[in-house]
């Protein structure tokens, strides 16, 4: 499905479907908007609070959903993560925003709504947030700006003594390990057959992610991918007893009997250099022992 790019004076709604922000914590991001040529729409109803939330669950569906409908609005923004996304989806209807679709951005807790609309057909953009927006990267900041705009995507990586080379070509579907694990088996799971993989985590222990990776593959959702890529991998722990292999080991030997390209160190995730990717369409990336080459056209 084609969804329209961006222009000057386009209007960006701004929605909190999990954790609850404040105004500090959104002003860079708004000012960020505006210095671009968009206009940041939002009201009150974006600083609610109900316990962590954002307004309870009935409220941010009911202001998503508003959104969601408005013509007018040409992209939202997801203004952060934490965890709320997978109490409110299936409150929305998205009836009209198929017949009108927009770029939804944000990451993370966001692979609710992601694995959503890849269900739909409809790309998004996994990228950074308005929260700690102005922590990001001048490079993640820009390729948020190219992606809205229509502009390729393309990141030259660093190598990996991990990676397996190759060439994968393919849809990319994907986000948060733990996100995906909260809603594998469900009706918004992503197909992953013939897809690219995309994964992140942060603030888990290593034998958590190897269980979660573990438990993908019973499910058979590693098996048939055109490749993997591995995104950031922070803040990653380890018990008092070491578990004996880095996250990335255990990664790399969940997927061993698998034949795809693997791709560690992608810059997406939870860190500053989080850059934009799209989920649900077509990209390529060539990886040699020099170097990896990620090339996706919006």
């Amino acid at each position: 499905m084609i969804i329209p790019f961006l222009k000057q004076s386009s209007k960006i709604a701004i929605v909190a479907p999990a954790r609850c922000v404040t105004p500090d914590e959104m002003a860079y991001g708004i000012q960020w908007l505006k210095e671009q040529g968009f206009v940041p729409v939002y009201d009150d109803r974006l600083f609610a609070e109900h316990h962590i939330f954002a307004g309870d669950d009935d409220f941010r569906a009911a202001v998503f959903q508003e959104y969601l409908d408005n013509e007018e609005i040409e992209a939202i923004w997801l203004a952060r993560g934490g965890y709320g996304g997978i109490r409110i989806i299936d409150k929305l209807d998205f009836t009209k925003f198929q017949q009108h679709p927009k770029w939804i951005a944000g990451f993370s807790d966001s692979t609710v709504i992601h694995g959503k609309l890849q269900r739909l057909g409809i790309p998004s953009l996994h990228a950074p947030m308005p929260f700690y927006f102005t922590n990001k990267t001048e490079e993640a900041k820009k390729s948020l700006f190219n992606a809205l705009t229509g502009k390729p995507l393309r990141y030259d990586l660093p190598t990996n003594p991990l990676n397996r080379l190759g060439e994968m070509e393919g849809e990319i579907v994907g986000g948060n390990l733990s996100v995906l694990m909260g809603i594998n088996g469900s009706d918004i799971f992503p197909e992953t057959d013939g897809k690219i993989l995309f994964i992140e985590e942060v603030d888990e222990y290593i034998y958590h992610i190897d269980r979660m990776m573990r438990g993908l593959k019973r499910a058979g959702k590693l098996a048939n991918l055109k490749g993997l890529i591995v995104g950031g991998l922070t803040q990653i722990h380890d018990n008092a007893h070491p578990f004996g292999q880095t996250v990335e080991e255990v990664i790399a030997e969940v997927v061993k009997d698998y034949d795809y390209p693997l791709c560690f160190g992608f810059p997406a995730g939870h860190f500053d250099d989080n850059r934009v990717m799209v989920l649900g369409q077509k990209a390529s990336i060539r990886i040699t022992s020099e170097m990896a080459v990620f090339e996706n056209n919006c």
